[in-house]
């Protein structure tokens, strides 16, 4: 399971190493994607797969599914993992996330988000407003046992 904040760095060649946390996941193989805010989508190959069943089963002849589609597998790469669990990431999602030297990694389960600090920033400040997540969370069925 993927989880918890990582602060990491990109090389040069945009690469960067895996929290070892999560290369165990990652260890077939990984796909990377625009995310739906201004982040990146990082899933195991299996994570994937499971997520295009889905899209690709949606209806084309609906404009939102279309959009889906371009959203999520027109902007998706195949990434390969290296032992060390070094990854390298395409310069345009890396572009189209604002990601630049500085990336935080935030776990989400069965995948990850990659985010550019300030970015991730903005979403801290949403998150901490506690009057605020009692309504908006409060339709989702989040009950325990």
């Amino acid at each position: 399971m993927l989880l918890g904040q990582f602060q990491l760095r990109l090389d040069d060649d945009h690469q960067l190493v895996l929290p070892e946390a999560f290369q165990e996941l990652f260890e077939e193989g990984a796909y990377v994607t625009r995310g739906f805010e201004q982040n990146l989508l990082l899933m195991s190959e299996k994570e994937f797969q499971a997520i295009y069943q889905r899209v690709a089963g949606l209806n084309i002849a609906d404009p939102l599914a279309r959009l889906l589609h371009r959203l999520i597998l027109g902007n998706a790469t195949k990434i390969e993992v290296s032992a060390s669990g070094r990854i390298g990431l395409p310069q345009g999602l890396l572009s189209l996330a604002g990601l630049e030297k500085e990336i935080v990694l935030v776990g989400q389960g069965d995948y990850c988000e990659a985010w550019a600090p300030a970015n991730w920033e903005k979403q801290t400040t949403i998150l901490l407003d506690s009057a605020a997540n009692s309504t908006r969370f409060a339709q989702l069925d989040l009950a325990l046992g």
